[in-house]
């Protein structure tokens, strides 16, 4: 019986990916495929609003790109739209515009949507911290401000949104806790209080923690350690998020996020890459990770690719992202999103960090929105490992 079993799941299984032409299609049976949507690209603007850090303006109609979100890419994650300095600019002053545009055209095109974030240090609204003499404001001021912030936006999406990053980029590269507004104001205690809030606002949907170079074992560590007791206790948690802002050669990243996959579950949580690309340019300042306060000077010798990726690096490129995502499919147990950030080149933020104005190709499609070889090359692979699972599957008609 369970031989027969084993051929019957092989035989479904592999029906659908033997016949993937997209990464949703590819990878449906392992993990979910994301992409960040950023608002050009759910509705053409006539302009930029002052005063708010939009990356991707390369148009303000980016509309056509919605083809191949749609195509590929079953959850999306707004790029911008739902940070504070957005949605809640100002005390009892919210503009959802923007994220119920992203949020409508998602749903519109069978897609679910993941929202980001609900409390993070950068792009948060100035008035969140201080009263109005300017004054910072005490705790208990702003554990209501942080519950008002988030039962608003929970429920205002309830229902349509599946799951959020509740807190985001609250740890240092060596695992003790960011000192933030938050954290000066309320210690450790902000971050279970904001997931405490986010389960009272809407119980039924999926609460993550959010943050960069988690292929590092003193981050990782850190964060493992500060939610293992808070999970022990019955934190209403569901994943811990890696972004996967990585560079080429930078480090043994393979290696280092399977240690990062395995640590998570530990204490019976699911990881998911938040935030993946991967730059091919220079980094001789050492940098890691997306601390969207650093940027570096610009240097022509740090920009060497202007006229376009030289195909040596465009197969470099193509192999990391092979690597990498056979690392994801033999940790599927523990993975549950694989999620890019920014769809193309010419909208990527990496064009501008850490060295703004550089010509990068950190994403899996071109400066003119074509899909670059690595995503065949994805599809393929998985459609191979398919073939070969049927086959060592396939019954001996000769017995």
């Amino acid at each position: 019986m369970k031989k027969a079993f084993n051929i019957l799941f092989w035989a479904v299984l592999g029906t659908s990916n033997l016949h993937a032409q997209s990464l949703q299609e590819a990878f449906g049976d392992y993990f979910r495929m994301g992409v960040s949507v950023n608002q050009w690209e759910v509705k053409a603007e006539k302009e930029v609003k002052e005063g708010i850090s939009y990356s991707g303006a390369v148009s303000l109609d980016q509309t056509a790109n919605y083809e191949h979100i749609a195509r590929h890419f079953g959850w999306v994650v707004p790029e911008n739209c739902m940070k504070c300095e957005v949605i809640h600019p100002q005390e009892g002053v919210y503009d959802f515009t923007l994220a119920d545009q992203l949020v409508d055209k998602a749903l519109a095109n069978g897609q679910q949507v993941i929202g980001h974030c609900l409390i993070w240090h950068s792009q948060c609204a100035p008035w969140f911290f201080v009263d109005e003499e300017g004054k910072q404001v005490s705790a208990e001021v702003l554990k209501k401000r942080m519950r008002d912030h988030i039962f608003t936006i929970l429920g205002h999406f309830r229902g349509r949104i599946v799951g959020w990053d509740v807190v985001n980029e609250a740890f240092e590269d060596n695992g003790s806790l960011r000192r933030s507004k938050f954290y000066e104001i309320l210690g450790e205690d902000f971050i279970p209080l904001a997931f405490q809030y986010a389960h009272e606002a809407d119980p039924n949907v999926e609460l993550y923690y959010n943050d960069f170079s988690m292929n590092k074992r003193s981050k990782v560590d850190g964060v493992v350690n500060f939610f293992r007791p808070l999970v022990a206790k019955g934190l209403p948690i569901d994943a811990i998020g890696m972004q996967g802002h990585m560079i080429y050669g930078d480090t043994d990243y393979v290696k280092e996020y399977t240690y990062s996959i395995k640590a998570i579950a530990s204490i019976g949580l699911k990881s998911q890459f938040t935030e993946l690309d991967l730059t091919m340019l220079p980094n001789p300042f050492g940098f890691s990770g997306a601390n969207v306060s650093d940027n570096i000077s610009y240097k022509d010798a740090m920009d060497p690719y202007k006229d376009g990726l030289p195909k040596e690096k465009q197969e470099q490129f193509d192999q990391f992202w092979l690597d990498f995502f056979q690392m994801l499919m033999d940790n599927k147990e523990n993975v549950i999103r694989a999620t890019f950030w920014c769809l193309n080149d010419a909208n990527s933020w990496r064009n501008d960090f850490p060295i703004k104005g550089r010509t990068d190709y950190a994403t899996l499609f071109d400066r003119q929105c074509k899909p670059k070889p690595a995503i065949q090359k994805l599809i393929d692979m998985v459609k191979d490992q398919e073939k070969k699972a049927l086959k060592e599957n396939k019954p001996n008609k000769n017995k």
